[in-house]
């Protein structure tokens, strides 16, 4: 298909063709004799996704970012237009929200101006947060090599000590029927979402690293793959009966956590449960306590890989759990690892 057929089946102009053409977003073939553009079907899908993520206000350089792998597949792109909808979605819910407060305040005869600010700063700091998470470990790079990385044994300090006994834990403690949807966040290469397949549930898995998602697809075909994160889950509210999620939260800061679990909440289906499996401690005394003993061994190892993480604070996670009306359950495997479930409660339940 030339570039005037293409203009037109995608109402667009050949001069923004051109424009994408020429900031490398699209490489159609030219024709030997007369050099005029060809696109085939892999191009036109390429140059709709383009158009899209423009029409929501994505600029060249983030589009160009997002679709740095010309080898991508249909699916591929269509997974990167649904994140970035869903991130567009959150923020405008978020701004909402915001804009609902100062109404209500003002409707009561209250001042805003003195919230005014606070609550601009606060819209401000949310917003970044959604959106400016980064995976400083690059996972893409570890995908095809994750599940034979996986040591139970032989280190001097090894973080997936009872990793199995997690895993399984977890599947135990989530109830779910033929046809209940579990969603699993930081799927990975699928090694605890697959569990539930043999339920009969649905499992969709979010991951924000397409190498992870490629490989738990390969493994898993019947596990559906998303690419997103905690902070902006590309699912819709109340859609899930489970959320379920292991060694991935200690990647979030404590404030991000907390975004997180209300990102959680608002996905999450009346009366659904919450179980995660990590890295985390049992409060601040108990993280003071283990690291003052790595110090006092001279276990570098141990220190080094701590610091390099965010292990949890979980009386804290549990804490905004139970303010949340969730009742709590906890499970500790070893002085780093533990488990908590939560399961939501409705009104006039209790």
């Amino acid at each position: 298909m030339y570039i005037k057929e293409v203009a037109k089946k995608l109402e667009t102009s050949t001069r923004t063709i051109r424009y994408y053409e020429e900031k490398g977003l699209i490489t159609p073939a030219k024709e030997e004799n007369n050099q005029y553009r060809f696109f085939n079907d892999e191009d036109l899908i390429r140059l709709s996704t383009i158009l899209s993520l423009r029409e929501v206000g994505l600029p060249v350089e983030a589009i160009h970012s997002l679709l740095k792998d010309k080898d991508m597949r249909v699916e591929d792109y269509l997974n990167v237009q649904r994140g970035v909808l869903y991130e567009q979605w959150l923020e405008l819910k978020d701004m909402i929200q915001t804009l609902d407060l100062m109404t209500e305040r003002a409707g009561k005869g209250d001042s805003v101006t003195n919230d005014l600010f606070g609550l601009a700063k606060q819209l401000k700091t949310l917003k970044a947060m959604r959106k400016n998470w980064q995976d400083k470990w690059n996972f893409d790079s570890q995908a095809h090599d994750y599940d034979q990385s996986i040591k139970m044994h032989g280190y001097k300090f090894n973080v997936h000590q009872d990793y199995e006994t997690a895993l399984n834990k977890v599947v135990e403690s989530v109830h779910l029927r033929p046809g209940d949807i579990c969603l699993d966040i930081g799927i990975g290469t699928g090694n605890l979402g697959s569990r539930f397949i043999v339920s009969g549930a649905k499992v969709i898995g979010v991951d924000q690293s397409e190498e992870m998602l490629a490989v738990c697809k390969e493994k898993h075909p019947e596990i559906e793959t998303r690419k997103g994160h905690f902070l902006a889950l590309p699912v819709m509210n109340m859609q899930v009966d489970a959320i379920v999620s292991s060694y991935a939260l200690h990647h979030l800061t404590d404030d991000e956590k907390l975004l997180a679990l209300e990102e959680m909440d608002r996905v999450l289906k009346r009366r659904g449960e919450i179980c995660i499996a990590d890295l985390m401690f049992l409060n601040e005394e108990h993280r003071q306590h283990i690291m003052q003993s790595f110090r006092e061994e001279g276990n570098v190892e141990a220190i080094g890989a701590i610091e390099d993480e965010y292990y949890a604070d979980r009386s804290q996670l549990v804490d905004w759990l139970q303010k949340h009306d969730y009742t709590v359950e906890t499970h500790q495997f070893n002085s780093i690892l533990s488990m908590i479930y939560a399961r939501k409660h409705v009104e006039n339940e209790r």
